[in-house]
């Protein structure tokens, strides 16, 4: 299955781009935020050719795809808008309110820093191929080939608060380019050039403390955020007209001394604090807190919650200079690869060692994913075996103190960001985790599962044949009749000013204009889902239809101004029974469009869809017609 066609089967299988609040990836796996789970379909979802599993937890949607997962996430692009950095996604959704506070944690930590991990990867790789070079005698720091090298592989680290900024601002729906002046003003050359005068400074008379900004982590972040807040009650306060100019000059005049003079200290403290506070526990018993490290990391990694050890790793390298965590959870990835082998090398199955030989080689670059879903997971015995060496092989980086001086996927090509004290230490760590996990894994077995339970890891294996919609499950269906639910001038979705409506991403449907603002139930039905904001209701009828009712364009930023719900999730309603009201005129004011779509969401359920001509409507009047 081509990527394109892999990227619309699971969007539709996620129920459609109206029911992704965000979309991010990582080196295997697709990350997406849920609106409404009850519409994701996990068995097909899972069941997908191209797909290797798929898990829901802690606020996320993974679906792991393997190495081509860029591939994919690039073909989003082309077929939906969930790539546009402009895009606002509903932000109060119940999936969203029900998540823990775990899950909402992190997907905030994945959101802002997976873009980044690339490049700070690779970056890491040349700083510590530089330090080999420099130790080997081959280059003095002193020559201008390893001073434009060392700029190269350092500039992440330097200006990492504005790197930040961009993913901050993007995650907590803001400026982006009022974000990255603040952090540039916190790393600005004369700001620094006080904190290294080490005088005192003052702002109309009140104190600053002055710190160093360039490699922090958490300044910046709670300073985009707290922008975040101050950006949408200006918003909601400064007329549209001159909105653009006054918003930004008051972001930028507050945020900049505020943060030098609050958010700044406190987040370097805490930065400093967490990074004392597990150096002390690495210090007290490093042996064990590595072995413990390198036997749980990919426990984590399965559950997608080692997100928070990674803010853990990257501010001990922005405080410390190093992580001695980050080089003890690396043990883990190796001795997958040795269970990866082995399996490879037991294995009757054609199938099954074709797979474990494709995930073995792609776990020596740090991608394990494939290979714990695809093979040593649901073995289970070699995913134990792999455990239990990854520990010995952590214990042994622990003993040598090996530590990383960036972050980076454990593998062949990221050795070098391990180098310095402790270096031989994490070679020897890695190795015995690799072949204990083998050489285990051999002596234990496993037990092999039918071939048809094994999944399939290369699309280009098989030929696709659902490149039509899946249709759902659908129970009673009957012809339906969908009246105006708005009194207005009616039009083609086509003409709505948002192409997620007008391409017919969401569903075929029509728009009204309304004339007042005041909407009823198009059909006798139930309350499938309301929004915070007020600006939306899911229906379903008795007939199955299911239908989406939006009132104007963007109106979700209203955060629930001028919008009064009538009923609540679950209600029982009948044609014609008022669902909302909106105060039309404070909309269109605001600057709104108010143009409201009626879309249906299932419509594959139906043969048939029928769509008046006439150009305006009243509520109550039959629009569209759905035929079994």
């Amino acid at each position: 299955m081509n990527n394109k066609v892999l990227a619309e089967n699971i969007l539709q299988l996620v129920g459609g781009e109206s029911n992704v609040a965000t979309l991010v990836h990582c080196a295997t796996r697709l990350r997406f935020k849920i609106i409404d789970n009850s519409k994701v379909r996990l068995a097909e979802l899972d069941a997908l050719d191209g797909v290797i599993t798929v898990v829901n937890g802690s606020g996320q949607l993974q679906v792991v795809i393997g190495n081509r997962v860029p591939d994919v996430f690039r073909a989003f692009g082309a077929i939906s808008g969930l790539l546009e950095d402009d895009k606002k996604k509903q932000p109060s959704e119940p999936s969203q309110n029900t998540a823990s506070l775990l899950g909402r944690l992190i997907d905030l930590v994945a959101g802002i820093f997976t873009p980044l991990l690339g490049a700070m990867a690779a970056a890491g790789v040349l700083k510590g191929a530089l330090a080999i070079v420099l130790a080997a005698g081959w280059l003095s720091n002193k020559e201008s080939t390893y001073i434009i090298l060392h700029a190269a592989s350092d500039s992440l680290f330097y200006f990492l608060p504005m790197l930040l900024a961009i993913t901050s601002a993007r995650k907590f729906e803001t400026n982006i380019f009022v974000a990255v002046s603040i952090a540039g003003a916190l790393i600005y050359p004369s700001i620094q050039g006080l904190f290294d005068g080490g005088q005192p400074v003052s702002f109309f008379g009140l104190p600053v403390v002055m710190m160093k900004y360039t490699g922090s982590v958490i300044p910046i972040i709670f300073s985009v955020w707290l922008m975040s807040i101050i950006e949408r009650f200006l918003n909601r306060h400064i007329h549209e007209s001159v909105r653009n100019i006054l918003t930004p000059f008051f972001l930028l005049t507050l945020m900049v001394p505020l943060t030098l003079m609050t958010i700044g200290p406190i987040g370097i403290s805490i930065s400093e604090f967490v990074a004392s506070l597990f150096v002390s526990i690495y210090g007290f018993n490093p042996i064990i807190a590595s072995a413990l490290m390198a036997a749980a990391w990919q426990v984590l990694v399965i559950f997608g919650v080692h997100w928070g050890f990674v803010t853990v790793f990257i501010n001990d390298i922005s405080v410390m200079g190093h992580s001695f965590l980050k080089a003890a959870s690396s043990p883990s990835v190796f001795a997958q690869s040795g269970a990866l082998l082995a399996v490879m090398l037991r294995a009757k199955d054609k199938k099954l060692k074709a797979l474990a030989g494709s995930t073995f080689i792609a776990s020596l670059f740090g991608i394990t994913e494939p290979g714990v879903y695809g093979v040593t997971l649901k073995l289970k015995k070699p995913f134990i075996c792999a455990v239990i060496a990854a520990a010995f092989g952590g214990a042994v980086v622990g003993y040598a103190k090996s530590s990383a001086i960036s972050m980076g996927m454990p593998g062949l090509l990221t050795l070098p960001i391990f180098y310095g004290d402790g270096f031989i230490g994490f070679l020897i760590g890695c190795a015995m985790a690799f072949a204990g996990s083998l050489v285990l894994t051999l002596i234990v077995g496993f037990d092999e599962p039918s071939a048809q339970a094994l999944p399939d890891a290369s699309a280009s294996e098989k030929k696709h044949t659902a490149h039509q919609p899946v249709m759902p499950k659908t129970a009673a269906l009957a012809p339906e009749q969908i009246t105006a639910p708005v009194s207005g001038a009616l039009i083609p979705l086509a003409e709505v000013d948002d192409k997620v409506f007008s391409t017919g991403v969401v569903g075929p449907g029509f728009a009204i204009i309304p004339d007042e603002g005041r909407v009823y139930s198009p059909v006798d039905g139930h309350i499938a889902s309301t929004f915070a904001s007020g600006h939306a209701i899911g229906i379903r009828s008795t007939a199955g239809a299911e239908i989406l009712i939006h009132v104007g364009i963007n109106t979700v930023q209203l955060d629930g101004q001028y919008f009064h719900m009538q009923v609540k999730e679950g209600d029982e309603i009948k044609k014609g029974q008022l669902l909302l009201t909106f105060d039309l005129d404070d909309i269109k004011q605001a600057g709104y469009d108010t143009v409201t779509p009626v879309v249906i969401t299932n419509s594959e359920a139906w043969r048939e869809l029928h769509i008046s001509d006439k150009s305006h409507s009243r509520f109550g009047e039959p629009v569209m017609a759905l035929l079994v």
